[in-house]
């Protein structure tokens, strides 16, 4: 063992936990690889939201793609250093959007305004954190809907992947459906040929598991991203469609110094652009303000909760308390890494920061403590400079991993009493909703509020009820009710 290797082992106690410098390298550029896709995706919803150019932010791609990852380091290193957890943050999706098209184009804030919102919801995440209301919040989330959260998680994260990989596309008629192999039809080769290489690397990734095999999810998204490209080989038009430029990245940067960062002080506090917008005043700002932060708040913080909860579970790092019940270890440290993250990511210029499901995946890997997370940093310290490898790693690889991962977390449900209602009710819709509404903390939430409902009518289940878990349903009725 060398120097390097001992200290790495002695700081992160690897031994102690089962687990190796090697295997956590692996797991950490497993979890960068299932959440590159960040980089690209929320720089493109910042600089394009609508698809057709038009910059309605008025932030540039390469200005967004610098912000991301430098939020995305600096909550993946605070998560791992403070918490040890192998987990990873970047700006979420979901909450970007909410951002972008409710706040900013919905609402009329200017892009700045809107940084405020998520400073104010880094703040009250920290004064929670430190005064530890945000722990005793997780612990008033009822057993049946903490059970259940693995494996909605793990449903969220393949149906992702399934999307991803554009084997799920959209119907009008039921929403979804299964995408058309049909080669006499309306398929072509070139539409099915990624959606294949999601599959084979899919199968792949469980044969190599089925044979123990370590490293079974990296070795899959290399196979699928080296069989995409020879795939493409077959494809009229293919390596002529990807684009690839080597820009040079240090403009990126300026960018990111003249558009976004520390916005939120120099223009942010200034409203007026939209009172002067026909209908809107004081009064209106004040409604706007109070409920999109409430939004902000309440889904950052339970999808928070439930990604801590959920990917900890999965790697076997729940710690049981005297009451029987599991908590994530260290859970006050990872809250405080998830708020210190998303204050950070409104003075660089990004909406809320939050911890990635997409962390299963490395922990599904063998990832064990922070030195994947410190791993999956390196790695976007990496993409910052080199923009159109981090491109190169094809969704058709990376979604095979999303729905492998959601294999493994769906394991949690025979822990589930199914024929207690008064369980089975509230775990499913904790399961169901998390895909189903495309939000991990709208699962959470029907959990809840269905848990609370049907124990109020159960003879004396009123007392057993936390009232923590009262206010916590009442809120997210009044999220319900106001803020969507």
């Amino acid at each position: 063992m060398s120097k390097f290797t001992g200290f790495l082992d002695s700081k992160f106690m690897l031994e102690e936990k089962g687990t190796n410098v090697r295997t956590e390298f692996r797991a950490g550029l497993t979890t960068f690889m299932a959440m590159v896709y960040i980089l690209m995706v929320n720089a493109g919803m910042f600089s394009d939201p609508f698809g057709d150019g038009t910059n309605v932010l008025g932030v540039s791609y390469g200005a967004m793609y610098i912000t991301t990852a430098i939020s995305a380091i600096i909550g993946t290193v605070l998560i791992g250093l403070l918490s040890g957890l192998p987990l990873a943050q970047a700006p979420g999706m979901g909450l970007n959007a909410f951002f972008v098209f409710t706040v900013c184009v919905g609402f009329g804030l200017t892009y700045a305004n809107a940084l405020v919102l998520v400073l104010i919801d880094g703040i009250v995440f920290i004064t929670l954190t430190v005064t530890g209301l945000r722990k005793i919040i997780f612990d008033a989330i009822p057993s049946p809907v903490k059970k259940a959260i693995p494996a909605g998680i793990g449903l969220f994260i393949a149906f992702l992947g399934l999307q991803g990989a554009g084997l799920v596309v959209n119907d009008d008629s039921t929403l979804v459906n299964l995408v058309t192999f049909n080669l006499l039809g309306k398929a072509t080769w070139a539409s099915i040929m990624p959606v294949l290489v999601t599959l084979i690397a899919f199968l792949a990734m469980g044969i190599l598991a089925k044979k123990n095999i370590k490293g079974a999810v990296v070795y899959g998204i290399l196979g699928g991203a080296i069989l995409y490209y020879i795939f493409g080989l077959t494809v009229p038009g293919f390596y002529d469609s990807l684009n690839i430029t080597m820009s040079n990245p240090f403009n990126a940067f300026k960018e990111f110094g003249t558009q976004t960062f520390g916005k939120v002080f120099t223009e942010g506090f200034d409203f007026s652009g939209y009172l002067a917008q026909e209908g809107n005043n004081v009064g209106s700002l004040i409604i706007v303000i109070v409920t999109s932060s409430l939004a902000f708040c309440l889904v950052d913080m339970f999808d928070t909760m439930g990604t801590l909860y959920g990917a900890c579970a999965r790697g076997d790092l729940l710690i049981e308390k005297e009451d029987g019940e599991k908590e994530v270890p260290n859970m006050e440290k990872a809250m405080l890494a998830d708020a210190v993250a998303t204050t950070s990511g409104a003075i660089l210029g990004t909406s809320t920061v939050t911890t990635f499901v997409e962390s299963s995946a490395g922990v599904g890997e063998g990832g064990k403590t922070g030195l994947t997370s410190l791993v999956t940093a390196f790695f976007f310290i990496i993409a910052m400079f080199l923009t159109p490898v981090a491109e190169l790693i094809p969704g058709a690889a990376t979604n095979a991993a999303l729905i492998y991962v959601g294999v493994l977390m769906i394991s949690c449900v025979k822990d589930i009493d199914w024929h207690d209602i008064g369980v089975a009710i509230p775990a499913f819709l904790t399961i169901a909703c998390m895909p189903f509404t495309y939000n991990i903390s709208y699962g959470i939430a029907f959990g809840i509020i269905s848990y609370v409902v049907i124990n109020i009518f159960d003879k004396g289940g009123y007392k057993k009820i936390n009232i923590a878990t009262y206010v916590i349903a009442a809120l997210f009725i009044a999220m319900f009710l106001i803020s969507r």
